[in-house]
């Protein structure tokens, strides 16, 4: 639950400018992630996440760039958690997941920030990764089955 939670503030933060502790809350509340403002807070601090200016003055949540690599570790912990199996369709990688894991893991897959893939949709349980090449979709595959041990 918790690493799904982190998965879908990490989605939310990049999709809206999020100010507080409180809007994060209603915005997790509505997406069907019951939350308190504690539980928020220890997130925010679990995930890293710091204030940034934007350029009308106000302050919104992002995501800390870190070397320690601590948040990279979330992303492979949600894919190797996530994953069921994949097949490929020429440059299109179709990845299933655990039932509601898919954004979460596709969000992982995008923050990988891999040169193969140029991005991800995903549903409940599938995700379509499309990838740049045929021969990229082979990279990617070969890279998920390390993380996922296959």
């Amino acid at each position: 639950m918790k690493i799904e939670r982190h998965a879908k503030i990490i989605d939310l933060i990049s999709r809206y400018e999020v100010e507080t502790q409180e809007e994060l809350a209603d915005l997790l509340n509505r997406e069907g992630v019951k939350v308190t403002q504690a539980t928020v807070s220890r997130d925010i601090r679990e995930l890293k996440l710091t204030k940034i200016s934007m350029n009308n003055g106000r302050q919104k949540y992002a995501v800390m760039n870190t070397a320690s690599g601590n948040l990279n570790e979330k992303y492979l912990r949600i894919l190797k958690d996530g994953f069921l199996s994949m097949d490929m369709a020429q440059n299109i990688l179709v990845v299933k997941t655990v039932s509601g894991m898919a954004m979460a893991v596709a969000a992982a897959l995008d923050a990988m920030h891999w040169p193969e893939v140029a991005g991800c949709i995903a549903g409940d349980d599938t995700i379509m990764c499309a990838n740049r090449s045929v021969d990229d979709t082979l990279i990617v595959m070969e890279k998920i089955r390390k993380i996922v041990g296959e």
